[in-house]
């Protein structure tokens, strides 16, 4: 990526945050926006979001934010609108990589104690 791209998408992702801070309802589950991918040309951007909370509640977040993509953006460019002649088109995307991480994680601890329990240590 440029560096005007990288400085673009550091934006971007400054800004949403705060917006799903603000915007979204408090009761739901934790959201944050992880990393913001921008296309070459400006046109879109890709917005990861990590969520944590029970399965039921993260589908009806994205879903949320998916319905709501038009006002997010609207909110946006009234935010950036001095630093932009157009502002990009959103896409949300679900981030897993946490549970992903977790699930590895587990899987390592699992593995470590019948690994070294089989083979006494003075040998």
């Amino acid at each position: 990526m440029s560096i005007r791209t990288d400085k673009v998408s550091s934006l971007l992702q400054r800004e949403l945050s705060d917006i799903l801070q603000k915007e979204l309802p408090r009761s739901g589950p934790l959201a944050t926006v992880v990393e913001v991918k921008i296309t070459p040309d400006l046109g879109i951007a890709r917005a990861y979001i990590s969520v944590i909370g029970p399965d039921k509640e993260r589908e009806a977040l994205m879903a949320h934010l998916k319905d709501e993509t038009k006002n997010i953006r609207k909110i946006l460019s009234s935010r950036i609108r001095h630093q932009f002649r157009r502002i990009p088109e959103l896409e949300f995307y679900e981030d897993r990589l946490f549970e992903q991480a977790s699930r590895i994680e587990e899987l390592l601890r699992s593995v470590r104690p019948s690994s070294t329990g089989g083979t006494p240590e003075g040998e």
